[in-house]
C-alpha cells in the first residue's frame, strides 16, 4: 500500500529570496499527484525538500505521520521513499543489472559479517536482490539490456534504468522529477502506461513535470506553484480552467491554454 505524504508550511530561502514559501501539500495513499508551474516557480526546490536533498527553513514533511524532513536520504529510503531525478544518475561502469541491484540495498538484512564469511543468509539475500532487479528491469522494458554497461545505454534507456532502480527498492512513495523530459513520444507513452500500472497497484507518486499534456492525462490532482507559492490545486480539468493558472503558466490572460 502506498504511503501518505503531508507537507505543511514548507519554506526555503536562498540569499533572502524565497524559492518555496509556506507550501502545504497532501498526497493521499495511492494517489498520483503532479506539481507544475513556470520556470522559477519553486518546483525543483519543493522536490528537493521532500526528497531530502535540502532541508526546509520552516515547516515539515511527514510520511504516514512520521516527520522525515531532517532524516538523511538513506533513512528515507528505508521508510519507503524512492527518488527518480531528472538527470539520469547511473554508475556508468556497472552493468544495467548491477545498477538496479543498488536500489535493493535497503532490503537486505544479512549484514556485513554474513557477507564477509559467505553465510547462507548472504546468499539468500543476494539471490533475492538479483531476482528483484531482473523483475524491475523487465517492468521498464530493459530485460534484454541487463548485461550491458550502463554508459552504453541511450538517454531514454538510462532514464528507464534509474526508474527500475527506484522500483527495485519496493517504494511506498515514488518521487519523479520531470521523468518525461527529453523522451520521444513513444517513450513518453510507455512511461505513462507504466506509471498508470504502478498507480493501479497502489503506489503513491509525486510527479514534478513540465509536460502539461503528460500531467493532465495521468494525475489525479494537480498542484500549481508560482513564485514559490501554491496558486491552485484540483483535478486536471479544474486546474486547466483556473484563471490564475492560465495567466501564470498555461497561456495568456485571455485564456488560451498552452
Amino acid at each position: 500500500m502506498g504511503a501518505s505524504l503531508v507537507v505543511s508550511g514548507a519554506s526555503k530561502a536562498f540569499g533572502g529570496v524565497f524559492a518555496v514559501r509556506e507550501v502545504d501539500l497532501v498526497v493521499e495513499p495511492g494517489e498520483l499527484r503532479a506539481v507544475i508551474g513556470p520556470n522559477g516557480a519553486g518546483k525543483s526546490t519543493l522536490f528537493a525538500l521532500i526528497g531530502g536533498q535540502r532541508a526546509p527553513d520552516a515547516g515539515a514533511v511527514r510520511l504516514d505521520g512520521v516527520r522525515i524532513d531532517r532524516l538523511p536520504a538513506h533513512r528515507r529510503a528505508q521508510l519507503g521513499v524512492s527518488v527518480v531525478f531528472q538527470a539520469a544518475r547511473i554508475f556508468p561502469r556497472m552493468t544495467a543489472l548491477e545498477n538496479v541491484m543498488v536500489g535493493a540495498h535497503t532490503a537486505t538484512h544479512a549484514g556485513f559479517l554474513a557477507a564477509a564469511v559467505r553465510w547462507p543468509a548472504h546468499y539468500r539475500s543476494e539471490r533475492l536482490i538479483v531476482s528483484r532487479a531482473r523483475e524491475a528491469l523487465a517492468r521498464v522494458g530493459l530485460a534484454d539490456w541487463s548485461t550491458r554497461p550502463a554508459a552504453s545505454l541511450p538517454l531514454g534507456q538510462q532514464r528507464a534504468l534509474q526508474l527500475a532502480r527506484a522500483l527495485c527498492a519496493e517504494p511506498r512513495l515514488l518521487l519523479l522529477d520531470e521523468p518525461a523530459s527529453g523522451l520521444r513520444a513513444a517513450e513518453r507513452d510507455e512511461l505513462a502506461a507504466l506509471l498508470a500500472d504502478l498507480q493501479q497497484e497502489g503506489l503513491t507518486m509525486l510527479l514534478v513535470e513540465h509536460d502539461v499534456g503528460f500531467v493532465m492525462r495521468l494525475a489525479d490532482r494537480v498542484t500549481v506553484l508560482d513564485l514559490g507559492r501554491v496558486i491552485a490545486e484540483g483535478t486536471p480539468a479544474e486546474v486547466r480552467a483556473d484563471p490564475a493558472v492560465i495567466a501564470a503558466y498555461l497561456g495568456d490572460r485571455q485564456g488560451s491554454a498552452a
